[in-house]
């Protein structure tokens, strides 16, 4: 018998601002909405519903927003619940664990400056990853700039 195997790596653009809330024992959940277009159909867009736990999705919440372009990668889930009518209804989620934000600090605040704040020196455009495992830092990523 063949082994199972679930990874979905996603590029895309936020279609809102991540949505933060918190479970009675504390962890952090953020939920957004990503656009992923179709290379061979570029009129074709798939809108797909990200899920991203704990440090992640506050990292999700600091430095995502509306329009901002990232690479998404985590696990295909379909849950079942009932709506507040009874009616069973069924939810496709990506739940992630990796992140990577490809919007440059440029475009995400429209024209110059620091991604998060700093003394404004580093306006460079390199873009910036984070997993499930790590909190975001941006310190050395100045090194990794191919131009």
């Amino acid at each position: 018998m063949a082994g199972s195997y679930n990874r979905v790596i996603l590029v895309g653009n936020l279609t809102r601002d991540p949505e933060v809330r918190y479970t009675q024992s504390g962890k952090g959940v953020a939920k957004f909405t990503l656009a992923v277009n179709n290379p061979r159909n570029k009129e074709e867009t798939t809108y797909v519903d990200i899920v991203a736990w704990d440090r992640l999705g506050e990292t999700c919440n600091s430095f995502l927003k509306k329009g901002s372009s990232a690479l998404v990668e985590g696990r295909l889930v379909i849950r079942s619940y009932e709506d507040k009518e009874g009616v069973k209804r069924k939810a496709t989620e990506v739940v992630i664990d990796n992140m990577q934000i490809l919007t440059s600090r440029r475009d995400a605040e429209g024209g110059g400056g620091d991604f998060g704040g700093g003394n404004g020196s580093r306006a460079s455009a390199a873009p910036a990853a984070a997993t499930s495992g790590d909190a975001f830092t941006d310190e050395g990523l100045e090194d990794e700039i191919p131009f």
